[in-house]
């Protein structure tokens, strides 16, 4: 998959790189219900707790999502995928007790599947593809990626349908940011993060991108304002 030709990738890399030991605090701060989220994810895979199945987990951060699915799924072979390294040190640290777990420092853009997986989880990351096209041809990826009648699990930060509740969404998050931090960090360090970094989608427009590629069933299973997952079955 080609690069856009204005990426914020190398921007994002940075951002992660530097916050890495202190990321899972911070996106509790950041994120409502942050734990719920992770475990939507969880319970959303169709699968029997002693299943052998494998996973990749896009864009996995310090690997909480992937030790929470561990923890479920002890027989799950994982690969976890980020763009920074210093992220894949703290979910090695997490993941100590599973040596088979695989770890890739590759980015979205160069990422090619090289096998099929029975699930592809990813959460808080995809919304860094920057265009509808690099989004439709990722997901296109993913769905040949993933085992038939496999699952594709994302959590992430999405768009309302119009302006007015988009705007809503907006309001409801900075009230919640302000809980947890400063007005002066809520408006001069993460919103501009956000309008710099972050390029979501429309929730209902990915769940039609998702059909586009060929998913024969989508939903979502959980959602706060501009936080949603979502699920899309092969």
């Amino acid at each position: 998959m080609g690069v856009s030709a204005v990426s914020n990738k190398d921007t994002v890399k940075n951002h992660f790189e530097q916050e890495a030991h202190e990321f899972d605090e911070l996106i509790t701060n950041l994120i409502p219900y942050y734990r719920q989220m992770v475990e939507s994810i969880v319970s959303t895979l169709p699968f029997e707790a002693s299943a052998d199945i494998d996973i990749i987990d896009l864009g996995c951060g310090t690997g909480t999502v992937s030790r929470a699915i561990k923890d479920v799924y002890p027989n799950a072979k994982i690969t976890c995928l980020d763009i920074a390294e210093n992220m894949l040190q703290m979910a090695r640290l997490k993941l100590k007790d599973a040596p088979e777990t695989v770890y890739l420092n590759e980015d979205f853009y160069n990422f090619n599947f090289d096998k099929k997986y029975d699930a592809v989880v990813s959460s808080l990351a995809l919304h860094h593809l920057e265009t509808t096209d690099d989004k439709l041809k990722f997901y296109k990826e993913i769905y040949a990626g993933i085992k038939e009648a496999g699952i594709f699990v994302n959590a992430d930060n999405v768009l309302a349908s119009n302006d007015v509740y988009q705007q809503k969404f907006m309001d409801q998050w900075k009230r919640f940011m302000r809980w947890n931090l400063s007005e002066e960090d809520v408006v001069n360090i993460w919103i501009p993060k956000y309008y710099e970094e972050d390029r979501p989608a429309p929730l209902m427009d990915n769940l039609d991108m998702l059909k586009e590629v060929g998913f024969k069933s989508v939903d979502v299973v959980w959602k706060y304002y501009n936080f949603a997952t979502f699920m899309a079955l092969k």
